[in-house]
């Protein structure tokens, strides 16, 4: 097999991935750094190992994009399960709760979205990356550990149902960065009394950045260096806003 090029030719800038479910986003950018060879490879904002979507890669001097990048507002679409809460608020978790589900309807859920729409304080689940005394969450969350978490002041522009097949309903919604959907999910299904949690999450806006100009993961990895520096968006075409 033919040597890659060294990191000095490949292209700083940005590169946008469609993340498939059941691998992190740290996983995506080990897989790029090391079929590439490169030396600095970051992300503009995580997903969780099984949401898909955008993922927003840096390359080189495209690692200094990073503050720029994730201070976007983001959008995602997804399913929500009523009648069941589960430790992480989304499918991966152990189920807490088994609830009825069938008295609530179309506009108590729209009702319930409506409410947690606009200014929010936020209080990160147990089962994420947050770091409280330098330990992340989800750590102390293994061992059976809830502790108290400091609430995040986030900004939902848009909360809405688009599909209606109850006990799932799917959505579309518009955040400031930060904004744990899960938990969105978990606080709407609280408020119903019927509880709920996150099935299925995909983003597809970052900033000005658009899943419809992604390309899959796998088809990123089969790119030699030549075709990968040919779907980077150039370094200098962000800078003067960095």
């Amino acid at each position: 097999m033919k040597k890659l090029k060294s990191y000095n030719e490949c292209r700083d800038g940005v590169l946008l991935v469609d993340k498939p479910a059941g691998c992190t986003s740290h996983d995506i950018v080990h897989a790029i750094r090391r079929k590439f060879q490169l030396k600095k490879v970051g992300h503009g904002g995580t997903l969780d190992p099984n949401a898909t979507g955008l993922l927003v890669l840096l390359l080189g001097k495209g690692t200094k994009l990073s503050d720029q990048v994730m201070g976007g507002d983001k959008t995602y679409t997804g399913v929500i399960r009523l009648g069941v809460v589960t430790s992480s608020q989304d499918c991966d978790g152990e189920v807490l709760e088994e609830n009825p589900w069938e008295h609530v309807t179309r506009e108590q859920v729209e009702a319930g979205m409506k409410a947690l729409t606009g200014d929010l304080f936020q209080t990160p689940p147990m089962v994420s990356a947050v770091k409280v005394g330098g330990v992340p969450l989800y750590k102390l969350a293994r061992k059976g550990e809830e502790i108290e978490r400091k609430q995040r002041f986030v900004h939902v522009y848009r909360f809405v149902v688009t599909s209606w097949q109850p006990p799932l309903l799917s959505f579309e919604v518009i955040t400031t960065k930060g904004t744990y959907v899960r938990t969105l999910a978990h606080d709407m299904g609280a408020a119903l009394g019927c509880g709920a949690s996150l099935d299925a999450l995909r983003r597809t806006h970052s900033g000005s950045f658009e899943l419809q100009n992604a390309m899959p993961f796998e088809d990123a990895l089969s790119l030699t260096l030549a075709q990968l520096n040919q779907r980077v968006l150039p370094y200098e075409q962000f800078a003067v806003r960095a």
